[in-house]
């Protein structure tokens, strides 16, 4: 009876013990996840390297990994020194408990912990800061949710994610970038062990503060895992003589600018990856450096180059030092409207090429000439007389420019331009003027850049992408034909000094004042736009285009790391003549014997500008008619550029068209007055 009794203690004693446990485990709550980690946002390359990373909103810098992000070495190291068996218990390693159990029977206080991976990644979720064994039976228990939870993958992930390694650096990426200046994916058997030693005690084994502690205990690491056969004792020597760092590395900050503009358009978002080759902006990040530093004290530069097939931008530097304080490095140089000076003369050449009354050989007259009160003058105030087009382009004539303008317009180049994307700011209040044409409004370097690799794409410019994945639509900036005139033209420019010739269609400016100077330029396959300057706007005297941005535009297609890309193949309706083969009232221009207002100007009845003409059969398509009124002398009818042969003055002539889609049709007459429509056959 009395045994029966005891037996039946004992057995009530066993169900409440398991009740209370049973409760006190429930009591603990939901096992942590670590799903509400706030880590560090991080801005990436488009190849996944990482940019930029920002402290997470406590102050620490934690960055997520992965398993497939660290060396197996480490990894290696880290099992045989802290948890051999993680692979195969459940969470808690009896074994491990036991020996610590009695150590601490023996001894009185903690020796060992007897803790394994995953009850420090549950200790590392609900950080304690005591050591105690209600603490370390707390850990176990959550150790075994863990693992009845997520897989060992995970756990291990939350460790690397997590474990502390001194100062405000969590995580084996932070520490890797802390004090080797890497990721981990690659490491040395000495840097394998410093990263396990750290985390068992990061505070005193901080190797920026206690480097003599930090050396002891990667040796001590070294020593147990050869011991356990994890390394090969032939490599502890080399490994021993590894040098332990004395101070923490800056984390990377590699096109700082754009990194700032997206984790404000989107801060709730943790990783962001950008269009930017992380290479190629650091080397262009030192060029702008370097080349400022050689041009004087507060003089900063900027340089974006772009993908010509898809926007991509590949590097964008903001400044010349994010931190140059005397240069003002935070102010973002990309984005800064500023006076773009002669760089918008292609495009004026280019709708002149369109509209058919110029050809890159076409003569044209550089001499004193005044519109109203305004006089324009070229860079060295002298005159060159009669040039060719292509001449004038090349020397960057600004009175032949502007007698062009003046003919087509500031308002339709400015509505071009803005309709190629590009953002033009003008003196508030007031229309576009000739001046323009010379740098008279405002324009940043991105927007700029992206004009010309709408030259570099045959005429069709697309906005400019900077986050991966992204896409924009093309729109329209100038012909086929014209486009590649304008590059052909450039790519004969002269280079800046020991340059290489006729590989890179570039065009430079300099605004007024020696306030900017600029290089925008483009081979087939990369576009790449530099301004150089004061951020605050004030003049630097002898600060000019060829002489300032050029060598840093050629110094950055260098850079790219091949060859220059051949341009485009002229589309149909090039022109590859010389001037006394052109049609005859294409060999000269003369600004003065223009009509356009007088009612004697031609003009194209038939097909009006805009129509589409539906023809019965696009494969054998039947001939058109144009029919022309007013012009005086002989008319020329061009369609895409191509004069027609029976061009003879005739009022109504006839093409065949090559088949369906759109066609511009030009008529001049004998003083080189024109009329163009644009129409759509299907």
């Amino acid at each position: 009876m009395r045994l029966k009794i005891i037996l039946a203690g004992f057995a009530s004693l066993a169900v409440t013990t398991l009740l209370v446990a049973a409760w006190w485990v429930i009591s603990l709550g939901p096992v942590p996840l670590g799903k509400d980690i706030d880590y560090s946002r991080v801005v990436l390359d488009r190849n996944g390297q990482i940019l930029r990373a920002y402290t997470a909103g406590d102050g620490r810098w934690r960055l997520p990994a992965t398993v497939e992000q660290v060396d197996p070495q480490f990894l290696k190291i880290l099992f045989a020194y802290e948890d051999h068996r993680f692979e195969d218990h459940i969470g808690v390693d009896p074994f491990a408990m036991a020996r610590a159990a009695w150590q601490f029977a023996k001894s009185g206080h903690i020796v060992s912990g007897g803790s394994t991976l995953t009850m420090q990644v549950a200790r590392l979720l609900e950080p304690r800061r005591e050591r105690s064994l209600y603490a370390k039976l707390k850990q176990a228990v959550r150790a075994l949710e863990l693992e009845y939870v997520l897989s060992k993958d995970d756990i291990l992930a939350l460790y690397l994610s997590l474990a502390p390694y001194g100062g405000n650096i969590e995580g084996i990426r932070a520490a890797s970038w802390s004090y080797f200046g890497k990721e981990p994916r690659r490491l040395t058997l000495g840097e394998a062990a410093l990263l396990v030693a750290l985390p068992q005690s990061p505070e005193t084994r901080r190797p920026d503060r206690h480097h003599d502690n930090a050396l002891a205990a990667r040796n001590r690491v070294l020593e147990r895992v050869a011991r356990a056969g994890a390394v090969p004792y032939a490599d502890l020597a080399a490994a021993k003589a590894e040098p332990v760092p004395h101070a923490r590395r800056p984390m990377p900050i590699l096109a700082p600018h754009a990194a700032d503009e997206i984790i404000a358009l989107d801060a709730d978002i943790r990783v962001h990856r950008l269009t930017i080759e992380s290479r190629l902006q650091h080397d262009l990040e030192q060029l702008a450096q370097t080349r400022a530093l050689a041009l004087g004290p507060h003089i900063s530069a900027a340089i974006v180059a772009v993908d010509n097939e898809t926007g991509d931008v590949l590097a964008r530097v903001g400044s010349a030092g994010y931190f140059a304080g005397e240069r003002a490095g935070q102010v973002d140089m990309t984005q800064a409207l500023r006076s773009p000076g002669s760089t918008l003369k292609p495009f004026i050449y280019g709708l002149a090429f369109e509209d058919g009354f110029l050809h890159p050989e076409t003569l044209i007259d550089d001499a004193p000439v005044r519109y109203g009160s305004y006089a324009p003058e070229n860079f060295d105030q002298s005159f060159q007389g009669t040039v060719t087009v292509r001449r004038a382009l090349q020397l960057s004539l600004n009175v032949p420019a502007i007698a062009v303008l003046d003919r087509l317009g500031t308002s339709r180049l400015a509505a071009r331009l803005q309709q190629a994307g590009a953002s033009l700011v003008l003196p508030k209040g007031e229309a576009p003027g000739l001046a323009m044409g010379l740098g008279g409004v405002g324009v940043t370097l991105s927007d700029l850049t992206m004009l010309y690799t709408g030259l570099a794409r045959g005429g069709v410019a697309r906005p400019l992408i900077e986050r991966a994945g992204g896409s924009s639509p093309d729109r329209r900036l100038l012909d086929p034909v014209a486009a590649w005139y304008i590059g052909n033209v450039l790519l004969g420019a002269p280079p800046p000094d020991n340059a290489p010739r006729g590989q890179i269609a570039f065009k430079t400016g300099t605004s007024y004042g020696f306030r900017d100077a600029w290089a925008v330029g483009f081979d087939g396959r990369t576009t790449i736009g530099v301004w150089v300057g004061r951020p605050d706007g004030a003049p630097v005297p002898g600060l000019i285009g060829r002489a300032a941005a050029a060598p840093i535009l050629f110094d950055a297609f260098a850079r790219l790391g091949r060859s220059p890309a051949a341009l485009e193949t002229p589309p149909g309706g090039v022109m590859r003549v010389s001037n006394s083969r052109l049609p005859p009232t294409l060999r000269h221009y003369h600004p003065g014997q223009i009509a356009g207002t007088d009612g004697r100007a031609p003009r194209i009845m038939f097909p009006p500008d805009g129509a589409t003409l539906d023809l019965p059969d696009l494969r054998r398509p039947d001939p058109v008619a144009v029919k022309i009124s007013g012009g005086e002398g002989r008319l020329s009818v061009l369609v895409n550029g191509v004069p027609l042969p029976e061009g003879d003055g005739r009022r109504t002539v006839f093409f065949t068209p090559d088949g369906g889609g759109f066609v511009r049709l030009t008529v001049m007459d004998g003083r080189g007055a024109t009329d163009s429509v644009v129409v759509r056959l299907q």
